[in-house]
C-alpha cells in the first residue's frame, strides 16, 4: 500500500513533481502500461495540487470530465502512478455521509500526496536527508565546467582592454555643466496601474471586511490574520461574485493539515498560481475544453444552484428531540463529530453542541488518545 506513513518516496511540490512524473513515464519508461493518458492524468492533478503541502483532492468524476477519459481508465492510470511512487494515500475515502448543504449525499474524498521515488534522485545525482516522506533534497550535482582552454598550453592569454585616452576638461568647463538647475514638479503617482485592478471605495472595503469577519471563524488556519489583511486577499473570490458560505467552502477545500504563518499572503499567492495562464497551458475553450479552475467547474456550478434551490426549498426543521438524541449518544462516535464539524461547523455546533464538538476536535487532534 502506498500511503504516505509507508512510502519510501519523499514529497514534493507540483512542479517538480510533474516533472519527475514526465521523467518516469516518458524517458525512464520505467511502468510498461504508463504513457500520454498517465501524463494527462498527472497534469490534472498537479493543476490541482496545494502549491506547497503537495495534495490534491482525487475527484474521479471531474477528472474524468477534463481529461476526456473514462472513470475506469483514470482509475487504472491513478494506479501506475502510485505503483511507480509518484502517489501517496494522505486520506482514504468512505461512503459515509458527511451532509454537505444542498447535497443529498456526498462522501469523504480521496487525498493525495504527490511523492517522487528514490530512483529519480538517484539517476539525477541528488543528495537526500532523512528517508521516506519526510526527506529532503540537499544537494544537487554541479554542472560540468568547460577547461579546455586551461588545459591547453598554447591558448593565448586575451591581454587586458587598454584604458582608452580620455581629453581633459577645464575646471572652467566642468563647473559650467554642474550649474544649479529648477527641478521639475514631480508627476503625479497613478493610483493604480493600467490593467490593475480598480481602487476601492471606503464602503466596498468595510463591505470586504464583514464578509471576511463571517468567514475567519469557519477556517482554522486563517483565525490568527486580521480582518484587513483577510478581506484583502480574498477581494479576487468577492469580486466573483461569491459569499461568505462559498469562500468558506473554497478554502476548506485546499484540506490544509497545517497553519501558515501569514494565512492572508498565503491565500495570495495560492489564487495567484491556480489563476496564473503559463504559454503552454492557455486557458482556452476552444482548445483545451477540459481545463478549468475550482470555481468554474461545472459540477461546482452545479452544486451552488442545488443549493440554491435548497434555499428555496429547505429541508424540515431539526427539532430539540434530534439534538438531544444527537448530543447524548454522541460521545462514542468522536470521530464522526469531528469530520462533520470540520465540513459544516455551523451545523456540527448546532446539533452536538459546543462541549460535544470541542471534546471531539481534542480526540482528534490527539490521535483519538486520551482526553
Amino acid at each position: 500500500m502506498q500511503e504516505v506513513s509507508t512510502t519510501t518516496a519523499r514529497h514534493a511540490q507540483p512542479r517538480a513533481w510533474l516533472r519527475a512524473v514526465v521523467w518516469l513515464v516518458e524517458e525512464a519508461g520505467l511502468h510498461p502500461k504508463a504513457g500520454e493518458a498517465t501524463l494527462r492524468v498527472a497534469r490534472d492533478l498537479a493543476r490541482r495540487m496545494d502549491y506547497i503541502a503537495g495534495t490534491v483532492l482525487y475527484d474521479l468524476d471531474g477528472t474524468a470530465t477534463r481529461c476526456a477519459l473514462s472513470r475506469a481508465t483514470v482509475k487504472r492510470h491513478v494506479g501506475y502512478l502510485r505503483e511507480l511512487g509518484a502517489l501517496a494515500w494522505a486520506r482514504h475515502g468512505s461512503r459515509r455521509n458527511l451532509r454537505l448543504p444542498g447535497r443529498a449525499y456526498a462522501g469523504t474524498a480521496t487525498v493525495y500526496a504527490a511523492t517522487i521515488p528514490y530512483v529519480y534522485d538517484r539517476a539525477h545525482g541528488n543528495r537526500l536527508d532523512g528517508q521516506g516522506f519526510r526527506a529532503r533534497v540537499v544537494g544537487m550535482p554541479r554542472l560540468p565546467v568547460d577547461n579546455s582552454a586551461a588545459d591547453n598550453p598554447d591558448h593565448r592569454v586575451r591581454e587586458p582592454q587598454s584604458l582608452g585616452a580620455h581629453p581633459r576638461v577645464p575646471k572652467t568647463q566642468a563647473a559650467e555643466k554642474c550649474k544649479d538647475t529648477p527641478r521639475r514638479r514631480a508627476k503625479p503617482r497613478a493610483t493604480s496601474r493600467p490593467g490593475g485592478p480598480t481602487p476601492r471605495s471606503p464602503l466596498q472595503v468595510a463591505a470586504d471586511i464583514r464578509i471576511a469577519a463571517r468567514i475567519r471563524p469557519h477556517i482554522p488556519w486563517a483565525q490568527s490574520e486580521g480582518l484587513r489583511r483577510l478581506a484583502h486577499a480574498l477581494r479576487p473570490l468577492i469580486d466573483q461574485g461569491l459569499d461568505a458560505h462559498d469562500i468558506a467552502a473554497e478554502l476548506t477545500s485546499w484540506w490544509l493539515d497545517w497553519r501558515p504563518a501569514r494565512p492572508a499572503a498565503y491565500i495570495t499567492a495560492q489564487l495567484r498560481e491556480r489563476t496564473a495562464v503559463t504559454p503552454y497551458e492557455a486557458r482556452s475553450t476552444d482548445v483545451h475544453p477540459h481545463t478549468a479552475e475550482p470555481i468554474d467547474n461545472p459540477a461546482w456550478q452545479a452544486w451552488l444552484r442545488q443549493r440554491a434551490t435548497a434555499r428555496e426549498f429547505p429541508e424540515p426543521q431539526r427539532t430539540d428531540d434530534d439534538r438531544r438524541h444527537a448530543r447524548l449518544y454522541g460521545w462514542d462516535r468522536w470521530a464522526e463529530i469531528a469530520d462533520h464539524y470540520a465540513t459544516d461547523p455551523d451545523d456540527a455546533l448546532d446539533l452536538y453542541g459546543t462541549r460535544l464538538c470541542s471534546y471531539a476536535g481534542k480526540r482528534a487532534s490527539n490521535g483519538g488518545g486520551r482526553r
